[in-house]
């Protein structure tokens, strides 16, 4: 799977306040102190795929109305599971609530339920498939992610460029104010994830196949991953 490292983006911040060439300092000042940051940012391709398939049913029975959900919920976990492998599709069930419904009066008119099923996994296509064949729900959420290890790959690689940059920004303030070297204060390392909405895009069925059964047309988007380092040098 291909990174794409963008632009380093620097970004350095000197203050009279924080960079002070005084002889009589007191003992607790600390002088010649330069504060900045650097940032490096990775596009990265969406590897795990999350949908969210539900149905409601009501009634005046709330037996009933959970019997119909059990059914509509069993038959969709029969199909998902001959689907399912462990890391490409994993097949869980989410929420199954049945509440009271109500009219303005606030007195009870019946019941009504929602029961829930999670598909997730890498294989995007498998699970894709298998979503378009679950008849008896209906996709309520997409969601694309980063798995874990990708995360940590791409954080590591990210992190020793912000790094990298940061130590050469902080020997080239240092040369320009006429120290030889610097070392470090406090210093901070952060990162932040932030992806794109899913991407539609038309799949081709297959001969015979039927409308409902035909795979869920999505497309993972990438997410940046951001590495900021930031915090203070003191110059030599």
């Amino acid at each position: 799977m291909k990174i794409a490292i963008k632009n380093i983006a620097i970004t350095s911040m000197l203050a009279w306040s924080g960079l002070t060439f005084c002889q009589n300092l007191p003992a607790t000042a600390i002088a010649n102190v330069v504060q900045l940051s650097a940032s490096a940012v990775a596009d990265v391709q969406q590897d795990v795929l999350s949908i969210s398939l539900s149905t409601t049913r009501d009634g005046s029975d709330a037996a009933l109305v959970q019997s119909q959900l059990k059914v509509a919920l069993d038959s969709a976990l029969l199909e998902a599971r001959k689907a399912a492998q462990p890391g490409q599709l994993e097949v869980r069930t989410g929420q199954f609530n049945l509440y009271p419904r109500q009219n303005r009066d606030g007195k009870n008119t019946g019941w009504q339920g929602t029961a829930e099923l999670v598909l997730e996994g890498r294989d995007i296509g498998r699970i894709a498939a298998t979503a378009g064949k679950l008849t008896s729900l209906t996709v309520s959420g997409v969601n694309f992610s980063l798995s874990r290890e990708q995360r940590t790959k791409v954080e590591n690689e990210v992190q020793a460029l912000a790094i990298e940059r940061f130590r050469a920004r902080a020997q080239e303030i240092a040369r320009s104010f006429g120290f030889a070297a610097y070392t470090l204060g406090e210093v901070q390392v952060g990162n932040q994830e932030q992806g794109v909405m899913p991407r539609t895009r038309v799949m081709a069925m297959a001969p015979g196949m039927a409308m409902a059964e035909a795979p869920l047309p999505i497309e993972a988007g990438k997410t940046a991953v951001t590495v900021t380092v930031s915090g203070t040098v003191h110059l030599k």
